[in-house]
Parts: C-alpha cells; structure tokens; sequence
C-alpha cells in the first residue's frame, strides 16, 4: 500500500532531478529513495520515472500523477495545520455580520490573512443593513458586526469607532442632473433618488431623502447597478464606484452644500459578555484597522 514518505520521495527526486539529490534533500539513502520510489510503482502499477537516462526524468504517466501526489502532501499539511490550530484553543467558527457598503478590499485582504493564520476556524459572512446588526450581534447570531454607526449607545454591545466611510453622489454620465455645473437641493426634487432599504423596512438615518421620488434595494451594490442603467441617483461608497467613475459608467454630481465627502462613522462591535479565543480576538482587533 502506497505511503505519504512515498509519495514526498516521488515529488522530491522530481523536482530534485535525481534520486540522490531527493536523498540529500530527504537525509535519507539513494538506494532508499529508489526503492521507496520502486515500490511506488508497484502499488500504482505504472512506470513514474525513465530510468534509461543518465538522469531519471517523468513519464507521462509520471507527470500526470505527480498532481495528484502533490495534492495529497498538501491536504496533509493543511490537515496537520488545523489539528494544531485547534490544539492551540483556535475556535471552529467565527460569524461577522456586515453592512455590504463595508466589504472593502483591505477587509478582503484581512480575510484572507486571517485564512492563513487560523486554517481550523471556519469563517461565516452574513450581510445585513446596519440598524440590524446590534440585533444579530446581541442575540449570538455573529459575533463581529461592521456597521455605519448609528449614534445610540447598544445594551450588551461593546462598540468601537474605527473611521468613517467616504461617499460619493453620482449618477449616469447623461442622467440630466449630470448636466448641471452646480447641483442645490432644490434641483434634486423632481429626480429619482435610490435609497438603501432592508426587507423588513430598516433605513440608514444617515442617509437622507433629498427628492420626491424615492426608490428602495435591499443592497448598495444593486443600487449602484441601478444607477448605472440611468434608473436615478445615488450617494453611493466612494470604493464602490472607483471602476465605474474612471470608465465613465458613473459622474460625481457637482452637489452646492457639500463641500467635502459625506462620510459617516463606522463601527465594530462585539457582544460584551462573549469570551474570545485567539482566532476571535485577533479578526476582531484586525478588523478596527480597515478604514486606517
């Protein structure tokens, strides 16, 4: 029956170039590395290395299974890996609940170093508008929340001020309030405004009616697609837009009463009486440092 050592003594003397190199390399015997890599053979019934060379080198059959040995002594690393993660205390699971306007790239990047670090602990992403995210966080549903803060002090939340967010109001290139070299709020009546809405009716404070026509998406990113087809305007996450605006799918409107980006406060809150382990504690740390 094949063995990983076999299957670490087929990928070495490959990549090493001979059986002796796979040796020094493995601080085992040629003669071992050979009759390790012999017997191989015999258990998968087909020829890895030629040998009529000076140097062995693949077969085809070689090179198409050499893939798979590799794939193998990866899980196993990974496997190892997890084991002493969760040896180490790292917990199983860890849930962030986040306003979708806040799935930045440096959030992104965050998750994927946080992969690396805790391989045992299996992140869950869940969405949500940010008035029910102290809900989710406080019932035990996640146990990171990211969202626009909402100025109220939260029963059993620990919250934390990490920046603010900059937003951009914009539209299509020939929507007609793109047209306008200044923009008063007066001008925005008659021109339909989107707006972010949850299913069950939870609207951002933060963000006000400024037209008479006023639609609703449960989502920034359906919001921004909306206003790319030329269905309104919208303030929309200035990172969200960045593609669209240098494309020339979107323009800033040239807005008289602002004179900086809007750009309201975000939070990360945690529940007060929830312990964290490693794995909680250093994503919860991390994620204060998105907006830096």
């Amino acid at each position: 029956m094949l063995s990983l050592d076999q299957l670490n003594m087929f990928v070495v003397a490959a990549e090493a170039g001979s059986f002796s190199a796979a040796g020094r390399a493995l601080n085992k015997g040629q003669s071992a590395v050979s009759l390790g890599i012999a017997n191989l053979e015999a258990d998968l019934g087909v020829e890895l290395f030629d040998r009529t060379t000076r140097k062995p080198s693949l077969t085809r059959a070689g090179q198409r299974l050499i893939t798979f040995a590799r794939a193998v002594l990866s899980q196993v690393d990974d496997l190892d890996a997890a084991a002493h993660s969760i040896c180490k205390g790292d917990e199983t699971r860890v849930r962030i609940v986040i306003d979708d306007a806040i799935l930045l790239p440096s959030l992104s990047r965050l998750l994927v170093e946080f992969g690396q670090k805790f391989p045992a602990t299996q992140v869950e992403f869940f969405s949500a508008v940010s008035p029910e995210i102290p809900e989710f966080v406080a019932q035990g549903h996640a146990e990171i929340g990211l969202m626009f803060s909402s100025g109220a002090v939260q029963k059993g939340i620990e919250q934390v001020f990490i920046g603010n967010l900059p937003f951009v109001s914009v539209s299509r290139p020939d929507y007609p309030l793109a047209a306008l070299e200044t923009i008063g709020a007066s001008d925005l009546l008659p021109h339909r405004q989107l707006l972010l809405r949850s299913p069950s009716g939870s609207v951002l404070d933060q963000f006000p009616s400024l037209s008479t026509e006023i639609w609703t998406a449960a989502s920034f990113h359906n919001i921004r697609e909306l206003v790319i087809q030329g269905v309104g305007w919208a303030y929309l996450p200035e990172h969200l837009v960045g593609h669209a605006l240098a494309s020339g799918q979107l323009a800033k409107l040239k807005l008289r009463f602002e004179h900086k980006h809007w750009s309201p406060p975000v939070e990360c809150i945690t529940h007060k009486n929830v312990s964290m382990g490693p794995a909680l504690s250093w994503l919860s740390d991390m994620a204060k440092n998105i907006l830096s």
